[in-house]
């Protein structure tokens, strides 16, 4: 088969398959602007040290987030943790119409095709989708460039516009994201037979996923709650805490993520064996046995959402930490007389960071509406066979929103309570402040400004040392369950709607 007749045979198909292919695009447009906008912030420049600037600081941004150099490191990697649910979410929009494509390969099949032609057929529409939304991802991040490019009268910018990563960083990413799309499409086929009757997969589960995703969240949590000790102990060995500190931050984080996504599965299983066994009602006992016959689904599915709620449930313990040193920092000044208060950084920083996850939680939603409206239009047949033996249509509504909130509702909670276990474990238990002096000068302005009558107005404040336990962040993580329940809910909404349509008895009909 020529490359032309391939390239034209992957770009053709219905307007799933098209729909398909734009979603795709969409996703790996997402993950070309997060990736790039990382490479911009790593590639600004650290001018030399000097008297005014020892510390090195690019002092013409606005934010101390790409000021300062031992901090752009963190911004890259929040940035590049938002390609996780755009990813994902291109993970769910590959399986969009994926029936009617496999109908179409075992046409393919029976019109003479080869097996090796058939898969590189679906690899290369998965990465030439992929590739056109690099290229106009490319494209937009020029053009936004130029256009954000704005300094104020002090010649400061908000956003580092000044700088661009070089030809070779651009290429990987416009490059590798269709490369990374194409090969994870070929790993998704490597247990995948075409032929002429249809697609078939080679090892079905007969038995429900192990409780084995508990040790890697017990690794990651692990690895999380061993990286102060290692601080302290080797503080003084830069070589050894330049590569250990990042290793055991990213091998931690990817454990417990894994863990918590592969245990959803689990969590499906056994939720469907409690409706099995406690249910009465139809559509649980129909839920029921959709989670225990596929209970990786929930896994696929919630896959984003569960990545945004552990970072965002570690984020909650990072922001319950600073806001509990910045409160006895601000009482202890009140209590010496002070009327300054406290740098606001950390927790001005950390709205920056829940504004990603809220990103993150949104794109994850995108994800649940299109992986449930597949499932649904996939089964479309089954279910419009049950309505025609006699199934209300409003038993099926409900057995949809029981397959999707049994599993999603103890998801969600592991989630968090991972999260929280992981900032933590970052942060000491206890915070400290005070413990110094300070000098007050009890007079006028103009006084205390003049060194030659400052002295004798100045007063010295010892500042006693105060330590609080920090709190649990119930109020921040059941706004984020909230959250992500509701996108859920909203999920399940969309996806009736798509029911009523696939439910026709016109889809008997369907070959």
């Amino acid at each position: 088969m020529r490359p032309t007749t391939l390239l034209r045979l992957a770009l053709a198909g219905t307007r799933t398959d098209t729909a398909r292919v734009v979603l795709t695009a969409l996703s790996a447009l997402l993950a070309t602007l997060a990736g790039l906008a990382a490479l911009t912030v790593l590639a600004i420049p650290t001018p030399a040290a000097t008297d005014e600037n020892q510390n090195r600081w690019s002092e013409h941004y606005h934010n101390a987030l790409l000021a300062q150099p031992g901090l752009r490191g963190g911004t890259a990697l929040a940035l590049l943790m938002l390609m996780i649910p755009v990813l994902a979410l291109a993970g769910q929009c590959a399986r969009l119409g994926a029936p009617a494509r496999d109908r179409r390969l075992a046409a393919l099949r029976l019109a003479g095709a080869t097996p090796g032609q058939v898969t590189r057929l679906v690899v290369l529409e998965t990465g030439v989708a992929a590739l056109l939304g690099t290229l106009v991802g490319l494209a937009v991040y020029l053009v936004g460039r130029n256009l954000l490019h704005r300094p104020d009268a002090q010649g400061q910018l908000a956003l580092p516009t000044d700088v661009l990563p070089s030809t070779g960083a651009l290429a990987g990413v416009v490059l590798g994201l269709p490369v990374v799309a194409a090969l994870a499409t070929a790993l998704m086929l490597r247990t995948v037979t075409t032929s002429p009757l249809g697609m078939t997969r080679k090892a079905a589960r007969e038995r429900g996923p192990g409780p084995w995703a508990g040790l890697l969240i017990g690794f990651g949590v692990a690895s999380f709650a061993v990286i102060r000790p290692v601080v302290y102990r080797f503080a003084d060995d830069d070589e050894l805490m330049a590569w250990l500190v990042p290793v055991l931050f990213a091998v931690g984080a990817l454990a417990a993520m894994i863990g918590v996504v592969i245990g959803t599965g689990w969590l499906s299983y056994h939720c469907g064996r409690l409706l099995r066994r406690h249910a009465r009602g139809p559509a649980a006992l129909l839920a029921a046995g959709r989670l225990m016959a596929d209970p990786w689904a929930g896994s696929r599915t919630f896959a984003a959402l569960l990545a945004a709620l552990i970072f965002g449930g570690g984020a909650a313990a990072q922001r319950a930490y600073f806001g509990t040193k910045d409160q006895l920092e601000r009482e202890q000044s009140r209590f010496a007389g002070l009327d300054g208060g406290t740098n606001p950084f950390y927790l001005s920083t950390m709205d920056y960071v829940d504004g990603a996850i809220a990103v993150a939680i949104l794109i994850a939603t995108g994800g649940l509406i299109v992986a449930l409206v597949e499932g649904i239009v996939a089964r479309r047949r089954a279910y419009a066979a049950l309505v025609a033996t006699g199934v209300p249509r409003a038993t099926l509504s409900r057995s949809v929103a029981w397959q999707a909130l049994a599993p999603a509702v103890p998801a969600i909670l592991l989630a968090l309570t991972v999260g929280t276990l992981l900032g933590r474990g970052l942060a000491e238990e206890e915070v400290s402040a005070g413990g110094g002096s300070a000098t007050i000068c009890e007079a006028t302005a103009a006084l205390c400004e003049d060194p030659a009558t400052s002295a004798q107005y100045n007063r010295i404040v010892h500042i006693p040392e105060v330590q609080g336990a920090v709190p649990v962040p119930l109020e921040h993580l059941a706004w984020l369950g909230a959250g992500a329940l509701a996108a859920v809910l909203v999920t399940i909404g969309v996806g009736l709607l798509f029911l009523r349509v696939s439910t026709a008895l016109d889809e008997l009909r369907t070959t």
